[in-house]
């Protein structure tokens, strides 16, 4: 019988399972045989995360009980595909629930239920041109001079620069705008596409752990898996050669993710070009030294760290809401 657990009834079982409990789910669903809870797993968003099975129950519907009610509660509150992290020796259980592995290392696989991926890829093709194109991926929170500079350096050394805008809207600046400041600040590079991510880098769906700026064994691998996604996935069907990144001195999860890039591209035959980060009045320029000075209305700071169209956002009235928001909250990454 499928029904809600307890809080603590699915800690038990998921870590009984050698799993880590993470609180903050849309849906929690229970599998009980005789009253005791044998199976259960959680749905946060388009992500299912949690599944466990009591060792009486692996091997038998057990698993497809759990994941059929939570795909059931994923496309019920609109999500067409829903990811799935799991151990590699668990990926074929899941293929066979129709899921398509996206990217296996280590201790972690991806696996992804829906049209997503090949939706995704579909819907961009007519922006795809040949040649030995190049990528940037930025979430922009929100576009400074840094990432003109490194788009910019990066443009006049490939065909077509594709540059990924991080889709999810877990960042102070919401996806729409900072889209729009990145595509108004590269309108004048002909070969620059601008597009978003969607769920396929740097997502929460992907790499979550980047929005929390954690770095520990979880993030680790789901840097791997972001990367190899890229690697095997969205490089081939954009003809990417080589990804630019910018040197990352301020935050050492992102440094961590720009040196694990590099050794994971290597092994794809990819190319990989750090920028040296640009500086104003002494300092490096950052979209966190930029948050911080909209917070206190310094525009004569802000004119050096940011292009126009990034400026000309922070003084609309969706900007100025923006920088009360900053003035009164604990900045969130």
């Amino acid at each position: 019988m499928i029904d809600q657990p307890t809080v603590s009834e699915a800690r038990g079982l998921v870590e009984a399972a050698g799993l880590r409990f993470e609180p903050g789910y849309d849906d929690l669903v229970g599998l009980y045989e005789d009253g005791h809870l044998v199976g259960c797993g959680a749905r946060a968003g388009y992500v299912l995360k949690m599944i466990a099975l009591a060792p009486a129950v692996q091997g038998t519907g057990a698993l497809g009980e759990v994941v059929t009610q939570l795909l059931l509660g994923g496309l019920s509150a609109g999500q067409e595909s829903l990811f799935l992290f799991t151990r590699p020796q668990n990926a074929p259980a899941f293929q066979s629930l129709n899921f398509r592995l996206l990217a296996s290392h280590g201790p972690a696989a991806l696996l992804e239920f829906g049209p997503g991926l090949e939706a995704y890829l579909a819907a961009q093709a007519p922006l795809i041109t040949p040649g030995r194109n190049g990528a940037v991926v930025l979430n922009g929170n929100p576009f400074t001079l840094g990432h003109l500079h490194l788009i910019e350096t990066a443009a006049p050394q490939v065909d077509r620069l594709y540059v990924f805008v991080v889709r999810e809207d877990l960042s102070v600046f919401p996806f729409a705008a900072r889209l729009a400041m990145a595509r108004q600040a590269t309108a004048h590079l002909p070969n620059v596409t601008v597009l978003d991510t969607s769920r396929y880098a740097v997502s929460a769906g992907t790499f979550p752990a980047y929005f929390l700026k954690r770095l520990d064994e979880v993030a680790t691998a789901q840097m791997q898996l972001d990367l190899r996604l890229f690697a095997q996935h969205l490089a081939p069907r954009f003809h990417i050669a080589c990804r630019f990144v910018g040197e990352e001195p301020l935050c050492p999860a992102t440094a961590a993710y720009n040196r694990t890039m590099r050794e994971v591209l290597a092994e794809y035959g990819l190319g990989w070009v750090e920028v040296p980060r640009i500086t104003a009045g002494g300092l490096p320029i950052s979209a966190s030294r930029v948050r911080q000075a909209l917070a206190e209305s310094a525009f004569r700071t802000l004119a050096t760290l940011v292009p126009s169209a990034t400026l000309d956002f922070m003084q609309t009235v969706d900007g100025q809401a923006l920088a009360a928001y900053l003035r009164t909250h604990k900045e969130r990454a």
